[in-house]
């Protein structure tokens, strides 16, 4: 049987990774790193988008909240990625985010949306892959890249739901370039009614709730100076630059 040719994308890809596969699982569309082992959902919140009906349901509320609040999802000034840079994105979902990336990296730069959900990523590779596009299932946790490999990373309302969310800010941080960004939006809803009933269900929500302070600290353990914060509404952007 004729192997199917490796997506361009993959192509540029697959010479990033620690430990490249000899033979690598592209059949989903987007290159599996777990061998198809299901991850653990962090709660109920979670298992519901990793269902196919709740992946669409989230690209659609997704879209609908960056057209009624663009703000929330405007990159800080500062870490805007270099035209022809890397960048990541860690808990891409469908990837919509991770697209935009690869349109201000240009076609000389790559975009790479990480998740652990099959269904989101399915998604993500059906509508977003392109030449300088692309998706790998992986755990954030153990980011599969060696220290020093992107200009960018990101992560927007994903590190909510991510167990350990501080093993994943130090991945991040030591995938980073000298002098790269970390961009990290996440919702703070203080005194909310999500608040409200996340403090009354314990962990059972599976979500976690950060403030600026919180962050800050996690990022200067990590090593991060220039630390810098946004409140919009009811999400938290924090952006730090590795040293040079």
């Amino acid at each position: 049987m004729t192997e199917r040719p490796t997506p361009p994308v993959f192509t540029r890809v697959l010479p990033l990774l620690t430990a490249a596969p000899e033979h690598p699982d592209l059949e989903r569309g987007y290159l599996d790193l777990l061998g198809g082992r299901p991850e653990a959902p962090s709660g109920p919140i979670q298992s519901f988008w990793e269902t196919g009906f709740g992946s669409t349901l989230y690209d659609h509320a997704q879209s609908i909240a960056r057209r009624v609040a663009p703000g929330w999802y405007r990159l800080p000034p500062r870490a805007r990625p270099p035209v022809g840079g890397r960048v990541l994105d860690i808990g891409c979902g469908p990837g919509n985010f991770t697209a935009v990336l690869g349109r201000q990296v240009g076609p000389a730069g790559l975009a790479v949306g990480l998740d652990v959900s099959g269904p989101m990523l399915a998604r993500a590779a059906r509508t977003q892959t392109s030449d300088n596009v692309g998706f790998i299932r992986a755990d954030a946790r153990e980011l599969p890249f060696p220290d020093g490999t992107f200009d960018l990373v990101t992560s927007l309302a994903a590190l909510q739901l991510i167990p350990a969310p501080e093993d994943v800010l130090a991945a991040a941080c030591r995938a980073l370039v000298p002098s790269g960004w970390l961009a990290v939006m996440v919702p703070t809803p203080h005194d909310g009614l999500l608040h409200v009933v996340s403090r009354l269900s314990g962990d059972r929500t599976g979500l976690a709730f950060f403030d600026a302070d919180d962050l800050a600290e996690q990022l200067d353990a990590a090593g991060m100076r220039t630390v810098h914060t946004r409140r919009t509404g009811p999400v938290l952007w924090i952006s730090a630059q590795r040293p040079a």
